[in-house]
């Protein structure tokens, strides 16, 4: 008995995989407003109702695979963000923008993610994977001289202008140019922050 309830679990949960998948392919390509239910549910393979088995509705979905993104692309900070804190900063940025100027990525997370979820829902779950990040950088780089509020205040200033760095090297016409014009400009910013510190 048990074994059929684990083997059922098991389908239940490579059925959702799939559906992100597949939801991950559309969403990425065609944007969440020109993507219909009805294709990722026949791409996938499945039926309307498995579909809503996993998810109330299209949203829920997209919602899902926003936080299966955004859990992605921490783990491709913390996979580069190494050394002493000044440089684990610097490669962690440069890791956020390389990973969001994949295109898929640009359109779902940056893109429709905040238009479709709604700016505080999107941000609750950057903050969750991603701001929390930058945050640490900054206190591990900074903390010792900085007041909480100032390092508060600096994270959603560097967050910001990575949001629009990571938008403007995927939308640039020659990215591998603007990405590195992006993170020259990267370390002079961070290089006049580590000025001010003893």
């Amino acid at each position: 008995m048990q074994e059929r309830q684990g083997s059922k679990a098991a389908r239940a949960a490579a059925t959702r995989e799939t559906l992100l998948a597949v939801a991950r392919q559309h969403f990425g390509a065609a944007g969440y407003a020109a993507t219909g239910t009805e294709a990722i549910v026949a791409e996938a393979g499945v039926t309307r109702g498995a579909l809503y088995f996993h998810f109330k509705d299209k949203r829920d979905l997209f919602r899902a695979l926003v936080e299966t993104v955004s859990a992605e692309i921490a783990q491709a900070i913390l996979a580069r963000a190494t050394g002493r804190p000044w440089e684990a900063l610097r490669a962690g940025c440069a890791a956020y923008l390389e990973t969001c100027a994949n295109p898929s990525i640009r359109q779902i997370y940056l893109l429709d993610a905040p238009a479709v979820l709604g700016w505080r829902e999107w941000r609750e779950i950057d903050g969750r994977h991603n701001m929390v990040l930058l945050r640490e950088g900054l206190v591990a780089a900074l903390g010792h001289v900085e007041a909480p509020a100032a390092i508060e205040a600096l994270t959603l200033l560097l967050s910001g202008a990575m949001n629009e760095a990571a938008l403007a090297i995927a939308d640039a016409p020659d990215a591998v140019a603007v990405r590195g014009q992006v993170l020259a400009g990267l370390q002079k910013l961070l290089d006049g922050l580590r000025r001010i510190t003893p």
